[in-house]
């Protein structure tokens, strides 16, 4: 990695934990951008939009999305829904919804209608 990145063939962004599931978020939502106060006046806020809102600083952010996501989940149908448990449920679900294709791999393959709805 450190090769490609200072060639120049590969971009890295450091994003605060909070602003990277925001952003996920956003991409699943089909929203355009989110304006979140973490971040500002700070280095990771440089060269990006900031706005002030009902007198409180804010830094906008652009969603990320995927073309696909690979996610663990406890159980799962032949439908695609999924049940998470721990730390899976931090960002499996959120990923699935930002990306094009998800990929899950299951503990549990369950007939439909056996998962909590």
């Amino acid at each position: 990695f450190d090769e490609l990145y200072r060639a120049g063939k590969v971009e890295l962004e450091v994003v605060p934990q909070g602003n990277l599931a925001c952003r996920i978020q956003a991409a699943g939502m089909g929203l355009g951008a989110v304006f979140t106060p973490t971040g500002f006046g700070t280095l990771l806020a440089e060269g990006k939009e900031t706005r002030e809102i009902d007198g409180k600083d804010y830094v906008l952010e652009y969603p990320i999305k995927a073309d696909f996501a690979l996610i663990k989940a406890y159980k799962g149908d032949r439908w695609g829904n999924l049940v998470y448990r721990k730390s899976a449920r931090n960002f499996g679900p959120i990923m699935a919804m930002a990306a094009d294709v998800t990929i899950a791999q299951v503990s549990e393959v369950v007939e439909l209608g056996e998962l909590d709805p």
